[in-house]
C-alpha cells in the first residue's frame, strides 16, 4: 500500500505501542512472543520515522503500571529492553540517533540501567533524531517528580506552567504533535499527559506487532490533514521544516 504524506510532518510523535499480548493470543502463541515481535515492530517504526523526517519519537516502552504484571512477564520485558539496547546500539550510532529515557530509573534492574546509560552516553551528540524510550514511565509520576525537583531547587512560591515544564524529564524535547495508539483501545493510559495538551490523536485497530512503515505513513498523512488551532479561530502558520523546535511552554 502506498500512502502519500503531502502535508506537514509532525516533529514529535509519541506512540503507545499496544496489542502485543492480544496479538499473541490471536496467533495462538505465548505473550512473550508478542513482546518479541513488538520489539521488531519498534525498530521498523524507528527506521520509518527517521526516513519520514520525524525529529523526535517517544515510544511508551514500559509504564509504571506494568509492574503489576506477573514477575515472569516483567522479567522477560526487562530482558528484551536490555537485549535490544545492546544489539541496536550500533544501529543508533550509524543513523545518528540520540537515545534518551523518560521515566524513573530507581526501580529498574541495575543491568538495564547500566546498558541504557551506556547507549545514552554513546549517542548524546547526535541530532538527526531523538528516540525517547519511556521506560518505567507514567505521566502523573513525571509531574510529581518535576514538582519535587523544583522544590529541591528551592522553589517555594506558587508554581507556573513553566516551573513544571522546565523540570520534566526532558524539557528540551518539544511537546508531541501527534500521539498514536495501536491495538484497538482508545485511551491515553497516563502517557505524556502534561505534554499532550494540544496533541493530535490517532487510534489504530491494528496490533503493534503488525505495524510497519505503511501504517506510520498513514498516521502521518492523517496528521497532515488536521487543522491545528491551539484554541484560536484560525490555525497558526506551520513552522518550516528547518526551524528550531518551539519551547514546550509555547505549544
Amino acid at each position: 500500500m502506498t500512502v502519500e504524506t503531502s502535508g506537514p510532518i509532525p516533529q514529535h510523535v509519541g506512540i503507545i505501542m499496544d496489542g502485543n499480548g492480544r496479538w499473541a493470543r490471536r496467533q495462538g502463541k505465548a505473550r512473550t512472543r508478542g513482546h518479541l515481535e513488538g520489539v521488531k515492530a519498534a525498530k521498523r517504526i524507528v527506521r520509518a520515522s527517521l526516513k519520514a523526517g520525524v525529529r523526535y519519537l517517544t515510544l511508551y516502552t514500559f509504564s509504571t503500571e506494568n509492574w503489576k504484571r506477573t514477575g515472569k512477564e516483567v522479567s522477560y520485558l526487562m530482558f528484551l529492553i536490555k537485549n535490544h539496547l545492546r544489539r541496536e546500539s550500533r544501529f543508533y550510532e550509524e543513523n545518528e540517533i540520540r537515545v534518551v529515557n523518560s521515566g524513573s530509573l530507581s526501580h529498574l534492574p541495575k543491568d538495564v540501567v547500566q546498558v541504557l546509560q551506556r547507549v545514552e552516553e554513546r549517542t548524546a551528540g547526535f541530532t538527526r533524531m531523538t528516540l525517547n524510550l519511556a521506560i518505567d514511565y507514567g505521566g502523573r509520576d513525571e509531574i510529581l517528580r518535576a514538582v519535587n525537583r523544583a522544590l529541591e531547587e528551592g522553589k517555594s512560591s506558587r508554581f507556573s506552567e513553566q516551573d513544571i515544564s522546565s523540570h520534566l524529564d526532558h524539557p528540551e524535547i518539544p511537546d508531541p504533535d501527534l500521539i498514536i495508539r495501536t491495538g484497538e483501545e482508545c485511551r491515553i493510559s497516563n502517557f505524556l499527559i502534561w505534554q499532550m495538551a494540544y496533541s493530535e490523536l490517532y487510534f489504530s485497530p491494528k496490533m503493534w506487532p503488525d505495524w510497519d512503515e505503511a501504517d506510520l505513513l498513514e498516521a502521518l498523512a492523517s496528521y497532515g490533514c488536521r487543522d491545528r488551532r491551539y484554541g484560536a479561530q484560525e490555525a497558526p502558520q506551520q513552522p518550516s521544516s528547518g526551524s528550531s523546535p518551539a519551547p514546550a511552554r509555547n505549544r
